[in-house]
């Protein structure tokens, strides 16, 4: 997965969030433009039929899909001869694609140059060449499994000279996430490594400031390990140099300001976009969602320390964010948002250090995050380590090549990242929590609650929730909550709706139906609203997923008999 994850057949998100029962399809077509190279020299030399660069594209996708799908119907051929001897010397000599891209595995050597050849942003693939894969097979952690590494050992196109084998520094296989935090067993686990999940739906809307503990967990990397005493923030780009601060002094210089805003991940109900037409991406529910109060600096407090004024004003465009979250070749997590919003009084940009009211918790970015209220999640980096003034977007793989939307009519073949905007803030989207899927309602019952969530980007306020029975024939209109307090519908500042409306609705179960198709859609106050049906917003990344929530439910007769 690592030496594909640029392949532009395969999911661009970053190196981690493949999801191993949705790639299978995609790796053949790799494979076979892989195949169809002219240059065949190197492979026959060392006794392999062009079948084995078919194995490789396969192989190198780092799945146990990719593997069982593919790699078991292109076997190498029987190898009539031992692979030759080579030296470490001759795989140092192979780090570009005039000299060839070679690598090693504990002990076997292994040359990708066809393959880095066909996809573009290659660079990761090359931080290994000459050299081994073993610390990026340990970042990257699905690799690690048993099945990978015994077809692995199948394909080696030569063996390392047993001096250099013994010099070679030994690496220790040590887990990156071994010290990841502790997590909410009662979470839907999307992926473990990096650790992606969500809380149980049926509690989502339950409270209107989501527990911590269930607040999703969006991660792309491992978590890092930070001491709160060492901790700089770096602010740069502005007229006055760099300013350091240190969490204390980001704490007592500035004031706090406290906020209540939701955050979406940018493919929360992916899962319901992919039944429509696969795309590629963590198998999202509808709970990449969640709601919580902030407490921070505001960045435009920080910005004006730092220098920001009129003379910058006149060219600055963009305010980037880099994580303390690192990939294995050193690159950071990062992102960034329009000027606009990062020094605006009403955007309410916040250095956030606490998290309903208490200091924010590993896997939310401790001990500072970014929160851009209104803004879709991955701009509000976690772990902040730098902050830049600039007149460019972040250059980050998360800012330019993905988290992008693009027309349904767009595939892997077709996609040109440069022709899209990185996306900002999300559209108008709500959910049913309660009941859930596949429930059974019984009869006796004669009354039936429907609960969910809405939300909309860029502060909109969600002003309607409509809620159909009868899969959207007729319909009604919810009521909305806008806290915890009973009846709450206050309305926030124009422009400034962070946080999402809790919305319940209670209706007489319609006689004589066997089946209930429930249907929910929101509309905000600049009269947006969801569309029907995924089909003309279907995009390959399955990002933007807000067509009406649709829970089909079914009524039980009650036949019991005094």
């Amino acid at each position: 997965m690592l030496l594909l994850r640029r392949c532009h057949r395969l999911n661009p998100i970053g190196p981690l969030s493949i999801d191993r029962n949705q790639v299978a399809p995609v790796v053949a077509s790799c494979a076979v433009r892989l195949c169809s190279s002219s240059n065949d020299q190197r492979f026959h030399q060392y006794g392999f039929s062009a079948s084995w660069r078919h194995v490789l594209a396969g192989l190198l996708a780092g799945t146990g899909a990719v593997l069982a799908y593919g790699l078991h119907r292109h076997k190498a051929i029987e190898k009539s001869s031992p692979l030759p001897i080579i030296s470490q010397e001759e795989v140092t000599r192979h780090r570009s694609l005039k000299d060839g891209v070679w690598v090693t595995y504990q002990g076997g050597v292994y040359d990708i140059t066809e393959f880095v050849s066909i996809h573009p942003g290659g660079e990761k693939i090359m931080m290994a060449a000459g050299g081994a894969i073993e610390p990026f097979w340990s970042l990257y952690a699905v690799h690690n499994q048993e099945h990978v590494l015994e077809i692995l050992s199948e394909y080696k196109i030569g063996e390392l000279k047993a001096e250099d084998l013994k010099k070679q520094s030994t690496f220790k296989s040590s887990d990156p996430y071994s010290s990841d935090p502790e997590r909410h067993p009662a979470l839907r686990t999307n992926s473990l490594k990096p650790f992606n999940a969500e809380p149980p739906p049926e509690i989502l809307a339950d409270s209107y400031i989501t527990p911590t503990a269930f607040f999703f967990k969006r991660n792309h990397l491992p978590v890092p390990q930070v001491d709160p005493d060492l901790y700089r923030l770096h602010v740069e780009g502005l007229p006055r140099g760099v300013l350091t601060l240190s969490l204390e002094e980001l704490k007592t210089r500035f004031p706090k300001h406290t906020i209540t805003a939701t955050l979406q991940c940018a493919g929360n109900r992916r899962s319901e976009m992919n039944k429509t037409r696969q795309v590629k991406g963590l198998n999202w529910g509808f709970g990449a969602i969640g709601n919580a109060t902030w407490s921070g600096a505001k960045l435009r407090d920080v910005l004006l320390a730092a220098g920001y004024g009129p003379d910058v004003a006149q060219w600055a465009r963009h305010v980037q964010f880099e994580g303390l979250d690192k990939e294995i070749t050193g690159s950071a997590y990062g992102a960034s948002i329009p000027i606009n919003k990062a020094v605006s009084e009403e955007g309410d940009v916040l250095l956030a250090y606490e998290m309903n009211g208490k200091d924010i918790p590993a896997d939310h970015g401790f001990p500072i995050r970014v929160v851009v209220p209104g803004v879709v999640g991955t701009r509000n980096v976690k772990w902040l380590g730098k902050i830049i003034v600039s007149a460019q977007e972040s250059s980050s793989h998360w800012q330019q090549k993905d988290y992008k939307g693009f027309a349904p009519g767009i595939d892997w073949d077709t996609v040109d990242y440069k022709s899209a905007p990185a996306i900002q803030e999300l559209p108008v989207q709500s959910a049913i929590t309660t009941p859930a899927e596949g429930s059974v309602i019984d009869r006796s019952e004669e009354m039936l609650t429907v609960k969910g969530y809405a939300w909309s980007g860029g502060g909109r306020e969600v002003i309607r929730v409509d809620v159909s029975v009868d899969g959207g024939k007729t319909w009604k209109e919810a009521k909305l909550k806008s806290s915890d307090k009973e009846g709450d519908q206050t309305s926030p500042p124009l422009g400034r709706a962070w946080a999402w409306k809790l919305w319940e609705i209670t209706v007489p179960l319609p006689p004589e139906a066997q089946e209930l198709e429930l249907i929910c859609k929101a509309v905000d106050n600049s009269y947006n609203t969801q569309p029907d049906t995924f089909g003309p917003i279907w995009n390959v990344r399955g990002l933007l997923s807000n067509a009406w929530h649709r829970v089909k439910v079914k009524i039980s007769e009650d036949d019991d008999e005094e």
